[in-house]
């Protein structure tokens, strides 16, 4: 049990013959009370300010907490929005060359039948050149026959 200074106020000393000085015992327990209610006191103050202390440091230590799990959700977002960025680029990039084939593909089919056509109409072109240089010189054979002579010096007779 603890002493207070109310106990150190009420004690009762015996008294002896040869005893010590009444006054002076009094007087040195009024400034043990007074030293023992002061340091109880200060005692009581320092438990308090520790509380208080502690209730801060309580209240950083979960404030610590906290940003240390936002911090690490942040962090996982974070990766995964980097992830769905590389997943959606690998996607695009598919995309582009998937379409890139394609135009590359329809190109080459394109320019296959722009050369097939373009052989078809100089095969056209040479059989109609031949035709038409074998109609010119049937046209200059006949022209050139004694037959076509004999009808220009033919007089027109008149009525």
């Amino acid at each position: 049990m603890a002493l207070t200074p109310l106990d150190i106020h009420n004690k009762e000393f015996g008294r002896s013959f040869r005893g010590y000085d009444e006054d002076e015992v009094n007087e040195f327990l009024d400034l043990v009370i007074k030293d023992y209610e002061a340091l109880i006191r200060e005692n009581k103050d320092l438990q308090n300010q520790l509380l208080a202390i502690q209730e801060r440091l309580d209240h950083f230590s979960n404030i610590e907490e906290t940003l240390s799990k936002t911090i690490i959700v942040a962090q996982e977002a974070a990766d995964e929005v980097k992830s769905n960025s590389k997943k959606e680029a690998q996607l695009i990039l598919k995309e582009a060359e998937k379409n890139a084939d394609r135009i590359i593909n329809e190109s080459l089919a394109k320019s296959r039948k722009i050369a097939v056509e373009i052989e078809e109409l100089k095969k056209q072109a040479s059989i109609y050149r031949t035709r038409f240089r074998t109609l010119l010189e049937a046209q200059l054979e006949l022209l050139s026959k004694e037959d076509w002579s004999s009808l220009e010096r033919m007089e027109i007779e008149q009525p």
